[in-house]
């Protein structure tokens, strides 16, 4: 049981929770499709990055959609993963020069901003109490 209600708005149960507020739904949901729209990255780099934060972030809720791999073939998407795991753990980045020889400086902010904005989420879920198992109404 979360620790507000639902509201009617949104068609998710993390939407419904932020539906309380239809403009900061309707903008943090465009905001999010922008990042899982934007062809940057692969769908893949984003979803090890989101699995990882979310066991990070202690949201039951995105944990529920699966681990984080336990090896990563790919150097790009092994590094954003090391890059996320870091950030959430609240350690310093100190491969900065490896990650500016990897990626280009439009994706390194792209990649930060897709971090931040997912642990926002992420925390907002935990923070909430959201559970796998909240359905809509």
């Amino acid at each position: 049981m979360t620790k507000i209600a639902f509201s009617k708005n949104g068609s998710s149960p993390f939407q419904q929770l932020l539906g309380h507020n239809d403009s900061i739904l309707r903008n943090w949901t465009s905001l999010e499709e922008c990042f899982y729209q934007s062809h940057t990255f692969t769908a893949e780099l984003k979803e090890e990055v989101r699995r990882t934060l979310a066991f990070n972030n202690g949201c039951q809720y995105c944990m529920a959609r699966g681990k984080p791999s336990e090896k990563i073939a790919d150097l790009k998407i092994s590094m954003a993963v090391e890059i996320a795991d870091k950030i959430s753990k609240r350690q310093p980045i100190d491969k900065f020069d490896k990650l500016k020889k990897e990626f280009k400086e439009e994706e390194i902010a792209e990649l930060l901003a897709f971090i931040c904005f997912t642990t926002a989420s992420q925390t907002f879920g935990a923070i909430l109490d959201l559970q796998p198992s909240c359905s809509i109404i």
